[in-house]
């Protein structure tokens, strides 16, 4: 029952993100025939920087927030009310700086004819920071279906406005209230409309919850601030660990190819294109990670929870291959999604999907830090992987490119995963099961393996996609029989 809600959440909260992710797609093909490789690295280049930032302007409040608002159930309001104060704060003091430095900002990362960039980003991550934890308290309420709500609205916006400034607009000038509006395509604009698009999304989204604001002076409380940073301030440094390992490769390929600038700026469009071929394990990841924090929090004074983690993280892993699979096996199909200058770095994606499903474990696996409140001990294992991240990317790349960056993801996330567990043993075991676990991923390696040899693909002696779905079909009978056999294994204990 209780691994049914949480299954049940995580296709409530996924549904946002499902649906986003299938617009992205669904863009991905609309910006990717549009613009050049060169144009989608910028893209690729100004998300990756927004990533790191929305981390910093987070301050780790959000996970602060579910921690503090369950143990104290009366005094939940005042543990949201000095959150939001304190991230008000904190984003006016951004965009402030932001549009006060936005030229030498500009100059700084190369992009000194386009200062504005700087400034939208800044609205959007503010915007966005503000909302994250209005929609926190949804999560804890367990409104998942006004969360869902507000994120479909926030990803309609976005979608009609990049239709209407990137399809209709260059053939069809808008022209309303008898002149007094003349909206026309600016080619020198190019991706600055993707920008604009999100900043009207995000805008809409925080003028939802302007009710959500209204928070009296009384409410902010000195003692619960200091509480809340010293769980919190951790968790950003994990985060920025975190981001490091996700969107480092992407902020520092232009600088670390050994290729002119237009040359690195392509080589960045291709890697940012064929990592959102990956975009399906980073959706289901996500998706999970939205129901499972407040879900591990909730299930914590249970007798039985080390065992119900367990479970949890076999069917995760269970899913997560044949996520892998999916998209390896249907790669050939999948490449119609980015544009044909773009498909130069297909190879890279199976990589990807595996990093990708090793953060999803690492995400499972950070319970333990988070209910012992040993959350600089977490950090630890965080800077650990940016560490290692860092390292790996400063010497792959220019040996390999951005095969070096996939590469690096990969063995980060798998070192992260092997320490984590060791440590998670020790400070709050939980009885994981291993070997089935084991034995689904390298069932999932090999079938996707088998798939690309030439002698495998004969003797199947099936066209790709009746392969493929062939393969896929053995993978789910192999996954049938492990559970069967953990089953009995338990009841005969």
């Amino acid at each position: 029952m209780i691994l049914r809600k949480l299954l049940g959440q995580t296709a409530l909260y996924g549904l946002s993100s499902i649906i986003g992710r299938v617009l992205n797609y669904l863009l991905t093909p609309l910006y990717t025939y549009t613009f050049d490789a060169a144009a989608y690295g910028v893209v690729a280049e100004f998300y990756a920087y927004a990533g790191f930032l929305g981390i910093l302007l987070a301050l780790g409040l959000e996970t602060g927030f579910f921690r503090f608002q369950g143990r104290d159930q009366r005094a939940a309001e005042q543990v949201y009310a000095t959150a939001l104060g304190l991230l008000f704060a904190v984003c006016l003091g951004f965009v402030s700086a932001i549009v006060t430095w936005q030229q030498p900002l500009a100059q700084l990362i190369h992009h000194e004819t386009h200062p504005e960039y700087a400034v939208w980003f800044a609205l959007i991550l503010a915007f966005d920071t503000l909302s994250a934890l209005p929609l926190a308290r949804l999560r804890a309420q367990n409104r998942a279906a006004r969360f869902a709500l507000i994120k479909l609205g926030e990803i309609a916006v976005g979608l009609i406005l990049n239709l209407l400034l990137l399809l209709y607009l260059p053939a069809h000038p808008l022209v309303l209230a008898d002149g007094a509006i003349n909206l026309h395509y600016n080619p020198e604009q190019g991706i600055g409309y993707i920008f604009l698009a999100n900043l009207a999304a995000s805008a809409c989204k925080f003028l939802i919850f302007t009710p959500d604001y209204r928070i009296p002076l009384r409410a902010l409380q000195p003692d619960v601030l200091l509480r809340l940073l010293k769980y919190s301030l951790p968790m950003t440094v994990i985060g920025g660990a975190g981001m490091v390992n996700e969107m480092l490769d992407r902020a520092i390929l232009k600088y670390l190819l050994p290729y002119d600038p237009a040359s690195n700026l392509q080589q960045l469009g291709i890697y940012g294109a064929c990592y959102k071929l990956a975009m399906l394990m980073t959706l289901f990841v996500q998706a999970f990670r939205y129901a499972a924090e407040p879900f591990f929090f909730a299930q914590a004074r249970r007798t039985d929870a080390p065992l119900l983690y367990a479970r949890v993280m076999y069917y995760f892993v269970l899913a997560g291959v044949f996520i892998y699979l999916v998209v390896t096996l249907y790669l050939e199909w999948f490449q119609y999604f980015i544009g044909p200058a773009f498909r130069a770095g297909l190879d890279i994606v199976p990589v990807l999907l595996m990093a990708n499903l090793l953060l999803g474990v690492y995400v499972n696996l950070s319970v333990w830090y988070k209910l012992t409140d040993k959350t600089l001990t977490g950090a630890g294992v965080a800077l650990l992987g940016a560490g290692l991240t860092i390292g790996l990317n400063l010497w792959l790349i220019p040996l390999w490119g951005y095969h070096g960056s996939a590469w690096a993801t990969l063995l980060c996330y798998g070192t992260m995963v092997g320490i984590s567990w060791q440590l998670g043993q020790r400070h709050y075991p939980v009885p994981y099961p291993l070997w089935p676990m084991l034995a689904c991923v390298v069932t999932g390696l090999g079938l996707a393996w088998f798939n690309t040899w030439p002698t495998g693909q004969a003797w199947i002696g099936l066209p790709s996609p009746g392969r493929a779905s062939l393969l896929l079909g053995l993978y789910l009978l192999v996954a049938g029989l492990i559970e069967l056999r953990s089953r009995h294994r338990q009841s005969s204990v």
